[in-house]
């Protein structure tokens, strides 16, 4: 969330003919593909016998609660597995607008409503993003426990069983359309205790597991590199706390993280702080402490009533589908470069995968194959892979050294960039400039990051 300006270069080279998803051509497109799969699915695949298609989301977050919904509307048997119902992960909680209406997010659940959003620079230059927001626009800010409770509790009541359980391995199958054999630890009894363990047989999974997918392990998904995330919740006094009202902090720099950001992102009675790194995990306290330093002065007389860690992933995995297995949010790897978002992306993901799912199955009443689950794959890989990869280049530009991290603190100055940022964030969509105001941030770019060397040169120099 930390640079998410850095978005609107996504649009540059795109047309808003080939970026316009409601055309009437379009549409007519769309349907008619969705038509013919649906119709290859019900002539190639044999029904299920006396019950419905039966699949196993593992993992209740963001991207399970949402599959598992999915899923249960679309017809499917589903079983959603979580061991930790009460769930609070390290996570700045920033979601777009569009997500508030597209899963129908609840307004109680968001914390609060961000307008402006300070972006604080090594040399403590602050430069405040928001000013182009319409007045019903914000970026909401929720608890990961507030947020994942209540998707997990839309699959229930739509017909999906969850389960407090530890998924602990699966055997695969060695037949065509037999089924998975889940291994799982149960902790569904109120009485306690250490669980039991027990098996269930499924047609399908998705593996919503996290950074530590153990589904991916077990299909042999390959692993990838990861940033550790570290959080504290403080309680401020109210009189600080007013400051945040509508307002978080980003601060970037070698003392808060080579590699990421550190934050100051605002809760119902708190303020989440934290930092990330890929290449430092071992100094992540440090760094911490240094987020702390460089917001002590709004954050004095604060109370720590939470410490959280977690490994982020910073690319997809090299397979995300396997047979009847398909990974989807963190365990897949769907979290972006520079900005560290990943809700959006797995709440996204799990609906997308849980569609082509009930898609190919005619509404649970056929088995699927890898076929059907590479139509999500496919879909994913087409609407998001480029932003994955643009933000990748764009945080080896901005997040090589100090200088560059000042040059990009006075980008997000720039009210054009502001502009084309927070449209593409908050709608996920691709916005597209003028062209001669795309030149122009293209010149003032570079104007940016020559000034910043020179400057950076300067203080080398006099140190």
């Amino acid at each position: 969330m930390a640079s998410i300006f850095i978005k609107s270069f996504i649009g540059l080279h795109h047309s808003s003919t080939a970026s316009d998803n409601h055309s009437t051509t379009a549409v007519v497109t769309k349907t008619s593909v969705l038509a013919r799969r649906c119709v290859k699915a019900s002539k190639s695949s044999p029904r299920v016998a006396g019950r419905n298609l039966k699949v196993a989301v593992v993992g209740g977050g963001p991207a399970g609660g949402s599959a598992a919904e999915t899923l249960a509307k679309g017809g499917v048997e589903t079983i959603l597995f979580e061991r930790k119902l009460d769930n609070c992960k390290p996570c700045g909680g920033a979601i777009p607008l569009c997500m508030v209406g597209e899963f129908d997010l609840p307004l109680d659940i968001i914390d609060r409503r961000v307008t402006k959003m300070k972006m604080i620079s090594p040399s403590n230059v602050e430069v405040e993003i928001g000013r182009t927001l319409k007045p019903h626009e914000y970026i909401g800010m929720v608890r990961r426990e507030a947020l994942d409770s209540y998707l997990r509790d839309s699959a229930a009541a739509a017909g999906a069983t969850i389960v407090n359980g530890l998924f602990l391995k699966m055997d695969l199958p060695e037949e065509k359309n037999a089924p998975y054999v889940l291994h799982y630890t149960d902790y569904n009894s109120k009485s306690g205790g250490p669980g039991k363990m027990k098996t269930v047989e499924v047609d399908a999974v998705i593996g919503a597991d996290g950074a530590n997918s153990r589904v991916a392990k077990c299909i042999g998904a390959g692993d990838y590199a990861y940033a550790m995330a570290f959080q504290e919740r403080i309680k401020i006094p109210s009189s600080k706390m007013k400051y945040y009202d509508d307002l978080a902090e980003v601060y970037v720099g070698d003392d808060v993280s080579p590699d990421f950001y550190g934050w100051v992102f605002p809760k119902c009675d708190h303020v989440a702080v934290g930092t990330g790194t890929v290449t430092h995990k071992a100094d992540i306290k440090k760094l911490q402490r240094a987020t702390r330093i460089r917001a002590q002065d709004k954050i004095q007389g604060g109370k720590i009533i939470r410490v959280e860690a977690h490994p982020v992933p910073e690319h997809p995995r090299p397979r995300r589908v396997s047979q009847r297995v398909a990974l989807v949010g963190d365990a897949a790897g769907y979290v972006t470069k520079c900005s560290g978002e990943g809700i959006y992306f797995a709440a996204k993901s799990g609906r997308m995968c849980a569609e082509a799912i009930v898609e190919g199955s005619s509404n649970g009443k056929r088995m699927i194959d890898e076929s059907d689950l590479r139509v999500y794959l496919k879909k994913w890989d087409r609407t998001y892979w480029a932003t994955y990869k643009v933000l990748d280049v764009l945080q080896k530009v901005f997040y090589r050294s100090n200088p560059a991290r000042e040059a990009f603190v006075e980008m997000c100055g720039d009210e054009y960039v502001q502009k084309m940022t927070l449209e593409s964030y908050l709608y996920k969509t691709v916005s597209t400039g003028n062209p001669l105001d795309d030149f122009k941030l293209a010149v003032r770019t570079i104007g940016s990051l020559v000034r910043a060397n020179a400057l950076g040169k300067e203080i080398s120099t006099i140190n």
